[in-house]
């Protein structure tokens, strides 16, 4: 059983790429880039209000068990290339389903000299054993969450290549 007893109900992501508005965008919602980074897995949005949401696993996920639809949700706001509101539930681990959808918001802001600022929040109230693997505290377990999915885009976006796995 997770200890829940640290988990977090509002995650914040900030980080800075040197890359558009339009680079991050593009990289959040198209399948040809989250293939690329992160756990990697294709996307599929409806980038309108009320739109699907699905994720997919890659031939690895698959090898370990994943099903085929790994994510899902329902864009809630879509404001291209600035910000994109989702509900976000995770299909992968049956222990994770009862806690339902989550909220997950992406803020894109240019500052200077070409960077943008990446905000991402994720609203996990009553999704306490989903907070501890978005946050990275369950390292062990199969990833390190959300901030190893940014460092993954950052790099992509910044290099042109994918980061490194872990080993």
């Amino acid at each position: 059983m997770t200890d829940t007893t640290t988990a977090t109900s509002v995650q914040v992501y900030r980080v800075h790429i040197r890359a558009s508005a339009e680079a991050i965008w593009e990289a959040i919602t198209s399948p040809d880039w989250t293939d690329r980074y992160g756990y990697g897995g294709r996307v599929d949005y409806e980038l309108r209000p009320g739109g699907a949401f699905r994720s997919y696993a890659n031939d690895e996920m698959k090898a370990f068990g994943a099903p085929e639809v790994i994510l899902d949700g329902e864009v809630l706001e879509s404001d291209p290339p600035r910000r994109l509101v989702q509900t976000w539930r995770m299909l992968m681990d049956p222990d994770n389903e009862p806690e339902g959808f989550t909220r997950l918001t992406y803020e894109i802001d240019p500052q200077d000299d070409g960077v943008c600022r990446l905000t991402l929040t994720h609203d996990l109230t009553n999704a306490p054993r989903l907070s501890l693997i978005t946050d990275g505290s369950s390292d062990g377990e199969g990833g390190g969450g959300w901030p190893w999915v940014l460092s993954g885009l950052k790099t992509l976006l910044e290099t042109g290549s994918p980061m490194q796995n872990r080993s």
